[in-house]
């Protein structure tokens, strides 16, 4: 008998909602409702910072030589560094000069822990270095996002696109 009763009161509610009510408006209002339930993840919320977990580059990274592809700043470095070739951390060798366009990294400084931003340039104008040869490959993303990409030679913009080195260029702290 209780079933009979519920199926009722259901039955009841369902014509209420249906004379007061056109399809269109139902159809509206359930999709308002699961396009706002699909915005929910969106919704800022504070979580605990999480540290991210150390990748091979940044355990054995190292902050003396600057000269060797593990040097904490070389974390997204992909070619000849400038350091080797008669340049520096972030200047061209004679003869070169820096693409005026870069990709970016974010490296682990083992001496304080914090991560930095690094604008890696190419410097252009002569022939390769070919000198410490470094591929690091932290955090590298597909080639359509090519703004943190290091398999594209980076001379756009500059005299000529023939490839030199590439330099680290320390620009601020990962915030």
């Amino acid at each position: 008998m209780t079933t009979l009763l519920v199926d009722k009161l259901g039955e009841r509610a369902i014509r209420n909602l249906a004379r007061r009510t056109s399809r269109r408006s139902l159809l509206s209002r359930i999709g308002a409702a699961l396009a706002g339930g699909a915005a929910i993840p969106l919704l800022p919320v504070a979580r605990p910072a999480e540290a991210a977990p150390m990748t091979a580059f940044a355990r054995n990274a190292q902050s003396k030589d600057v000269k060797d592809c593990n040097y904490w700043r070389y974390c997204a470095i992909d070619g000849s560094l400038c350091t080797c070739c008669g340049g520096g951390l972030h200047t061209c060798p004679p003869g070169s000069a820096a693409a005026p366009t870069s990709w970016i990294g974010t490296c682990l400084n083992p001496d304080d822990g914090k991560s930095y931003l690094i604008a890696y340039r190419d410097c252009c104008g002569k022939e390769n270095c070919g000198r410490c040869q470094c591929m690091n490959n932290d955090a590298e993303t597909p080639l359509y996002r090519p703004q943190t990409n290091n398999e594209i030679i980076w001379c756009f913009g500059a005299p000529t696109m023939v490839y030199h080195c590439s330099t680290a260029v320390l620009i601020g702290l990962d915030q």
